[in-house]
C-alpha cells in the first residue's frame, strides 16, 4: 500500500511539474515576461541543474532588459556548474549591453574551453548558433575538428554557410560530408536542391558543377559521378546524366536499375531522343530477360507514340520478332497486351487484336494477370462500340478481384462505356461508388465524369448536347480526332447558350494539341478564359495555356503570367503546386 501511495504522489508531482512548465512557456510566448520569470524560477528551484530552465531565466531577464540580473545569475552558475556554454550566454548578455569588448572576451573563453575538453563543442556551438553568432559557431566546429579529426561537423557547417550566403563553402562542406557519409547522400541532395535551379547557366549551378568536376579529376570515387548525374537531371540535361550513369555502371556493373530510372525520367519529360538512346543501350547491355523485355516494351511504346502510320508495319514486325525470340508466355505478358492495343488502336485490326488476346487468356495466368488482359479486351470492344461484350469482361474483373485497384478501374470503364452510349443514369450510379475509390486517380476521374454528366444532363430534356459531347469523347478514344473536333464544333455552333460550350472548347483544344495545331488550341483556351472565367474549368485552362506557351509557342512571359494567376487566385487547384514550381523556374528561382 505504501509503495502505491509513493507512486501516486510521484505521478501527481510530475503532472504538477509539467503544468507549471507549460504555464511558464505560455506566459513567455504571450510576452508576459514577469509572470514567466516567476514560474521559471519556481521550476529552477526544484531542478537547479536543468539547462532549459536556466536558459529561459536568462532569456526572460534579457527580454525585460534586466542585464545585470542576468549577469549575476550566470556568474553564480559558473561558480557552481562547469558548463562552458554559460560563457557564451555571458558574452551575449554583454553584447546586448553594447559592451563588445567583454562580449568578445567571454566568447573567446568559451572557444578556449574546447582546447581543454573537445566535447564542449556541442553545447558551445549550439549556444552560439541559438544567438545567430554564426562566425563564432563556425570557429567552434573548426577548432574541434582540428583537435579531434574523427569529429565531422561538415553538415552543420554547410547549413551555417548557407545561412551566411557563402554558397561555395556550403557546397564544399556538403560534399565533404557526403564523401565520408555516403548513406546520407539523399539528404545532401535535398539540401543542395534548395540552392540550384533548372537553368544550367545559373551561377550556383555552374559553381556546383565546377566543384564536382574538380573532385572527379582528383579522386575517382563514384560519388562524384552520382552527384554530377543528379545535377544534370535537375537541369534536364539527360544526355550528360547518361554519360555519368554509364561511367558508374562500367565500374559497378551489378545492376542497370539507375539507367532504367534515367530512361523513365527522360520519357516522362518527353525527351524522346535521349530516351531512345538509353533504352537501346539497356537492350544491348542487359543480361537478364526481365530487364531486356522491359526495355523493349518501353522502346516500342515510345516508337509507337512518335511514329507516323508509315512506320506502323515496322513496329508490328518488331513485336513479332520479339515473340519469335522470347515466346508468348506469361513472362512476355506486358508485350502481348501492348501488341493487342497496338493492333487495335493503331493498325485498326480490332478483330485480329481480340483473337490474339483471347489466346493470351489461355495461358496459365494469375487472376490479376487475366484481369489485365480482360481490361485491354474490354477497351478494344469499346473501340468497336461492342459495349455489351465489353461490359462482360469489365464485370468479370469486378467479380473476381473485388475491392482491388484494377476492379475499381474496371468499374470506371463500365461507367465510361455507359456514358459513351448515352446511358447517363447508369454511368452516374457507378461513378458515385467510385468517388470513394482507394486510387486517388480513379476517384478524381470518376468525380470529373460525374460532374460533367450531372452538370449538363438537365440543360435540355433530350440531352442533345451531352450526347454529342459523349460521342465526340468516344471518337477521341477511337483516335478519330478529326471527326471528334468536327462534332465538338457542332456543339459550339448549335448550342452557344449552353454551359457545355466551355467543356467543348477545352476538349477541342486538347485535340488540337494532339494534332500539333497549337495556334487553334491557344484560341480555344483564350476563348474559355475570356468567356467562362467563373467556371470550373478556368484553372485547367490557365494551366493548359501556360504549358502551351512554355513548351510549344515559346512565350515564357505569357506562361509565367498564367501560372501566377493559379498561384494567387486558385490555391485549391490541383495544378497549384506544379504551377508554383514552374513559375519559380521561369522567374529563375532556386528549385524547392
Amino acid at each position: 500500500m505504501r509503495v502505491i501511495l509513493i507512486i501516486f504522489l510521484m505521478i501527481c508531482c510530475t503532472n504538477a511539474f509539467s503544468q507549471n512548465d507549460a504555464l511558464a512557456n505560455e506566459y513567455y510566448k504571450n510576452g508576459d515576461f514577469e509572470k514567466a520569470l516567476l514560474e521559471y524560477k519556481k521550476l529552477y528551484a526544484q531542478s537547479p541543474s536543468n539547462i532549459n530552465y536556466i536558459s529561459q531565466i536568462v532569456s526572460t531577464h534579457q527580454q525585460l532588459e534586466q542585464y545585470d540580473a542576468s549577469e549575476t545569475f550566470l556568474l553564480k552558475l559558473l561558480e557552481r556548474l562547469n558548463y562552458p556554454a554559460f560563457f557564451v550566454e555571458l558574452g551575449y548578455n554583454y553584447q546586448l549591453k553594447n559592451d563588445l569588448q567583454n562580449a568578445t572576451n567571454y566568447y573567446n573563453q568559451a572557444l578556449s574551453s574546447i582546447d581543454t575538453n573537445v566535447n564542449n563543442v556541442f553545447s558551445i556551438a549550439r549556444s552560439f548558433q541559438s544567438h545567430s553568432l554564426l562566425s563564432e559557431t563556425i570557429a567552434a566546429y573548426e577548432k574541434a575538428m582540428v583537435l579531434k579529426p574523427d569529429l565531422n561537423f561538415q553538415l552543420q557547417l554547410a547549413q551555417i554557410y548557407g545561412e551566411q550566403g557563402n554558397i561555395e563553402k556550403m557546397f564544399t562542406s556538403y560534399i565533404d560530408f557526403a564523401k565520408s557519409n555516403q548513406a546520407a547522400l539523399s539528404i545532401i541532395k535535398r539540401s543542395i536542391n534548395d540552392f540550384i535551379s533548372e537553368n544550367s547557366t545559373n551561377e550556383n549551378n555552374v559553381l556546383l558543377r565546377k566543384i564536382l568536376l574538380k573532385n572527379l579529376q582528383q579522386d575517382q570515387d563514384l560519388i562524384w559521378n552520382d552527384l554530377l548525374s543528379w545535377l544534370f537531371i535537375q537541369q534536364k540535361e539527360f544526355g550528360k546524366a547518361f554519360i555519368q550513369e554509364k561511367a558508374i555502371f562500367n565500374r559497378q556493373p551489378e545492376s542497370l536499375n539507375r539507367i532504367e530510372e534515367l530512361a523513365q525520367i527522360a520519357l516522362s519529360e518527353n525527351e524522346n531522343d535521349i530516351a531512345k538512346e538509353i533504352l537501346s543501350y539497356i537492350i544491348d547491355t542487359a543480361q537478364d530477360t526481365d530487364t531486356l523485355l522491359n526495355a523493349h516494351y518501353n522502346l516500342l511504346q515510345l516508337e509507337t507514340e512518335i511514329s507516323s502510320k508509315s512506320n506502323f508495319q515496322t513496329i508490328n514486325n518488331q513485336y513479332l520478332e520479339l515473340f519469335k525470340k522470347f515466346g508468348t508466355y506469361a513472362q512476355t505478358l506486358n508485350l502481348q497486351i501492348a501488341y493487342g492495343h497496338f493492333l487495335a488502336f493503331y493498325m485498326n485490326e480490332t478483330d485480329k487484336a481480340i483473337v490474339f488476346l483471347e489466346k493470351t487468356l489461355e495461358l496459365p495466368l494469375t487472376e490479376l494477370e487475366k484481369a489485365e488482359v480482360k481490361l485491354e479486351l474490354g477497351d478494344i470492344l469499346v473501340l468497336q462500340e461492342n459495349f455489351n461484350k465489353a461490359l462482360i469482361y469489365y464485370t468479370q474483373i469486378q467479380r473476381n478481384l473485388k475491392n482491388s485497384t484494377i476492379s475499381q478501374e474496371a468499374r470506371f470503364k463500365v461507367a465510361k462505356a455507359s456514358y459513351y452510349k448515352g446511358d447517363f443514369k447508369w454511368a452516374e450510379s457507378q461513378l458515385k461508388i467510385l468517388k470513394a475509390s482507394t486510387s486517388q486517380l480513379i476517384a478524381n476521374d470518376a468525380l470529373d465524369l460525374k460532374l460533367l454528366i450531372s452538370d449538363y444532363k438537365y440543360e435540355d430534356s433530350l440531352q442533345t448536347a451531352l450526347k454529342l459531347y459523349s460521342k465526340s469523347d468516344l471518337l477521341a478514344f477511337q483516335n478519330r480526332n478529326d471527326e471528334a473536333i468536327s462534332l465538338l464544333e457542332k456543339i459550339l455552333q448549335e448550342h452557344k447558350t449552353e454551359p457545355i460550350v466551355a467543356q467543348a472548347l477545352f476538349k477541342q483544344a486538347q485535340l488540337f494539341e494532339i494534332k500539333q495545331e497549337f495556334t487553334k488550341a491557344e484560341a480555344n483556351y483564350t476563348a474559355l478564359i475570356d468567356n467562362y472565367s467563373d467556371g470550373i474549368l478556368i484553372d485547367n485552362a490557365y494551366f493548359a495555356l501556360a504549358e502551351l506557351y512554355e513548351n510549344h509557342l515559346n512565350q515564357p512571359e505569357k506562361a509565367k503570367a498564367l501560372y501566377e494567376k493559379i498561384i494567387f487566385n486558385h490555391q485549391d487547384s490541383i495544378y497549384f503546386v506544379e504551377a508554383r514550381k514552374k513559375y519559380r523556374a521561369l522567374r529563375g528561382d532556386a528549385i524547392n
